[in-house]
């Protein structure tokens, strides 16, 4: 069987037994002798179509219960396959089909302010109860700071919120632009650290009621006001602008504009911080299975992609830093989280759900800890001396 012959040429370290739909085993690569991990395969057609284009079509029979794992959990079978994966194409076939169907996104994908919107209810206002179950109390569903991997999620949360409050070098009075402010608990916690006025800006109708009910609850409704507009329709100006894990979707033709937007906004004297998710490897097309499934209109971007941008914004890229591993151990916290509830998530929606979410978190989780992955944070100003001339500052 080709399938066969494919896995074993890609599984040079670990293993794991291979089931087809016909009954029969075959021993792919170097499985466990204890325990191994047992992949059944229940439909024939997934022969030739995980052969074909398992970037898409694994994922979607693993959704519907086409693909069950006997030994382990997704996670354990995701592990051994992205550490023999790394960060190149799985085959000929997958690459021929993602750059197709990234070339066609990338010709049809506009991602105006409607279409925005409708991407980002897509995602963020299914349900906030789903959410809930796996995210810190504070609500983040970004990247957390891990000083180290046996922190708790709370505490990695938390770092990171005081990380970018320290990055951004906050004075008290200053006004403050959320951008994609999510369930609010970063512009409330700027707010009441720093000691100043803070703007969040939302299309999650959901997230905004959310943020709005919590700062009211808070008492904060001098210091902090959401809006649910786009980013294309702030007219006024700030002294700090930050954006943590909205810029995932704004789109590679609008970098531009989100750019020269964030520029016009800032004052001279300004500072703004783009936290990102994004690829150490060249430009490449996005996975077919979670813009399909999980983040339409969404792209992670390399560092090229995001250079020139910003160049001819005007800005200054006044620092980079790169935080590798912090996700994978993010993930794995809310993928934990999320298994531990798979009862409550089950009757909210039904076991397909269940299927899906799990594999979009485990999958993900194991990019992150495996493959092309990390997350970046932009400081950019309008003049060289706004920022310290040192990190020194943001460590102290």
């Amino acid at each position: 069987m080709q399938l066969v012959k494919f896995l074993n040429k890609l599984f040079t370290k670990g293993g794991f037994i291979l089931e087809d739909a016909y009954g029969k085993e075959h021993v792919i690569g170097s499985p466990d002798s204890g325990k191994p991990i047992k992949l059944k395969i229940h439909k024939k057609n997934l022969h030739y179509k995980l052969l074909l284009y398992p970037d898409l079509y694994f994922g979607e029979a693993y959704t519907d219960g086409s693909i069950t794992i006997e030994g382990g959990e997704l996670s354990n079978f995701l592990d051994i396959a992205l550490e023999n994966i790394g960060r190149r194409e799985t085959n000929t076939f997958s690459e021929f089909f993602n750059k197709f169907r990234g070339s066609y996104r990338y010709l049809t994908n506009f991602n105006f302010i409607k279409k925005s919107r409708m991407n980002v209810a897509h995602h963020y206002d299914i349900s906030d109860d789903l959410y809930f179950l796996f995210l810190d109390p504070l609500r983040q569903y970004s990247c957390a700071y891990f000083k180290n991997e046996k922190e708790t999620l709370e505490e990695a949360q938390e770092n990171k919120i005081n990380h970018i409050i320290k990055k951004l070098n906050i004075r008290p009075n200053q006004k403050v632009l959320d951008i994609g402010s999510g369930w609010g608990s970063l512009a409330i916690e700027i707010a009441k650290k720093a000691k100043c006025h803070v703007t969040g800006i939302t299309l999650s109708k959901n997230q905004f009621e959310y943020s709005k009910k919590k700062a009211k609850e808070l008492n904060l409704g001098n210091q902090v006001e959401f809006k649910l507009v786009d980013y294309r329709e702030v007219k006024e100006k700030f002294d700090r602008i930050v954006s943590v894990g909205m810029f995932e979707h704004v789109g590679r033709k609008f970098y531009k504009t989100f750019f020269k937007k964030v520029f016009d906004i800032l004052n001279d004297n300004g500072m703004a911080l783009l936290h990102t998710i994004g690829s150490i490897n060249p430009p490449r097309d996005p996975h077919p299975w979670i813009t399909r499934y999980i983040f339409p209109g969404g792209y992670t971007p390399s560092l090229s992609e995001v250079a020139g941008p910003i160049e001819k914004s005007g800005l200054i890229v006044s620092d980079i830093e790169v935080l590798r591993m912090h996700y994978a151990h993010t993930l794995r916290n809310w993928k934990e989280r999320f298994i531990k509830n798979k009862g409550k998530v089950v009757k909210m929606f039904d076991e397909r759900f269940f299927r899906m979410f799990e594999f979009y978190l485990s999958s993900c989780e194991m990019a992150f800890k495996h493959g092309d992955q990390v997350v970046f944070q932009f400081q950019l100003t309008k003049k060289l001396t706004t920022a310290p001339s040192t990190r020194d500052y943001i460590y102290s």
